[in-house]
């Protein structure tokens, strides 16, 4: 007994009529007479009572009839949601994040846009370290992360796709003395007790252009995964922080931004994945955040 069968045999259970029912088949009579003997035959039994009229179920079609609608609408449905997850429309995408990245708003708006696009899949947000991001995403932990680019995305089985650049601030206390000057150089640095995200690792960009253009004058005081632990630390004068422009947008009180004036030291935003993604849903995100993937 297969799907064709119970098909064949509910049309003619709804018809009543073997003629009507092939016609809505869109198959010739014999056939679908044959069709029916054919599953009698193998159920070891009659499934209609046939007049020169119409048809009418026995108590075993009656039951088959039952149990066939069953079976149908389980298929239809598997059917439907193996496509819809084969579309993205269904399954689950984790999504960590570090930096910028709220503050930014590209990942909100991501997301949003997402889950406006696919309200059924599932979200996990979570915020993780930018020097874990490409371990958990490896591990299977993870499917996108939100971070900037460090030393730990150079990998071959990560993919790494721009999402933003903006430039750096220096996050420091109404009191400090250079708190005075609207624009803060390099030079106004050296010295300083400064304060870095674990994304500027040694390895790093903007580590190393400071380390460049300071020299042994280029002091790191703290470091911290967490934007508002990088705040924090500053707004207790510890140090001054080195943070995204979009960061600026945190009212601290006690706490200003200045703008750094180093054009060529840009902080920046990544989203890494996996190069070879067996998710839909992740695909299907990737498609919409980033429509070059």
């Amino acid at each position: 007994m297969d799907l064709r069968h119970l098909r064949y045999f509910l049309a003619v259970a709804e018809e009543r009529h073997f003629g009507r029912a092939a016609e809505r088949l869109n198959i010739v009579q014999p056939a679908l007479s044959m069709q029916i003997k054919a599953l009698e035959a193998e159920l070891g039994g009659a499934l209609f009572i046939r007049t020169s009229r119409h048809v009418e179920l026995t108590e075993a079609g009656i039951l088959l009839r039952a149990e066939a609608q069953r079976t149908l609408d389980q298929v239809e449905h598997t059917r439907l949601t193996v496509e819809r997850s084969l579309r993205g429309e269904t399954g689950r995408v984790r999504v960590g994040f570090a930096g910028n990245a709220i503050f930014s708003g590209k990942m909100t708006s991501d997301l949003r846009r997402f889950h406006k696009a696919y309200p059924d899949a599932e979200i996990v947000i979570q915020e993780v370290a930018p020097q874990k991001q490409v371990e958990a995403i490896l591990a299977g932990q993870l499917d996108i992360g939100y971070t900037p680019d460090n030393s730990t995305t150079s990998v071959a089985a990560i993919r790494v796709q721009k999402a933003g650049s903006w430039e750096i601030m220096v996050a420091l206390t109404d009191d400090h003395p250079l708190a005075a000057h609207a624009c803060i150089t390099l030079e106004m640095l050296a010295e300083q007790p400064l304060i870095l995200y674990d994304a500027h690792d040694t390895h790093e960009h903007v580590y190393l252009m400071f380390a460049k253009k300071l020299g042994d004058k280029f002091r790191v005081a703290h470091r911290s995964g967490s934007t508002l632990s990088v705040l924090a630390i500053a707004a207790a004068g510890l140090g001054l922080a080195l943070i995204p422009a979009p960061v600026q947008q945190v009212n601290i009180p006690g706490l200003l931004y200045r703008r750094l004036d180093a054009p060529e030291m840009m902080a920046n935003l990544v989203i890494i994945s996996r190069v070879s993604e067996p998710g839909h849903a992740v695909t299907a995100y990737l498609e919409m955040a980033l429509p070059a993937v």
